[in-house]
């Protein structure tokens, strides 16, 4: 099996960039820098700022998810290969989508 050493350095990278991200919107969300401001209309603007920062760290999670996943699959030596059919992935899809689990016919049947 080829080694994916670029992809897990990629990935790693990948990780560690959007833990700083989630930690920094957390803070942000919590205003760790200094209570909200009193006008109400700028904590209504404030509240939809922190909306939009919990959406964007959800999706961070999420991704932080998949990297997990994949770093797993490439320890495993099961990176590469289809969950489904158990066929190689081909090397141009994987560096298209590093977090897939699935050859293209196999992901084009699940829809």
């Amino acid at each position: 099996m080829k080694s994916h050493d670029s992809i897990r350095e990629h990935l790693l990278k990948r990780r560690e960039e959007l833990n700083r991200r989630i930690h920094q919107i957390t803070d942000d969300v919590r205003h760790t820098d200094g209570p909200l401001p009193s006008d109400f209309s700028e904590q209504a603007v404030e509240r939809e700022n922190e909306e939009v920062m919990d959406a964007l760290g959800e999706a961070g999670r999420l991704e932080m998810s998949q990297i997990n996943r994949t770093l797993a699959r490439i320890d495993s030596g099961d990176y590469g290969i289809c969950s489904a059919c158990g066929k190689p992935i081909p090397e141009a899809r994987l560096e298209i989508l590093p977090h897939t689990e699935y050859c293209v016919a196999c992901a084009e049947k699940m829809g």
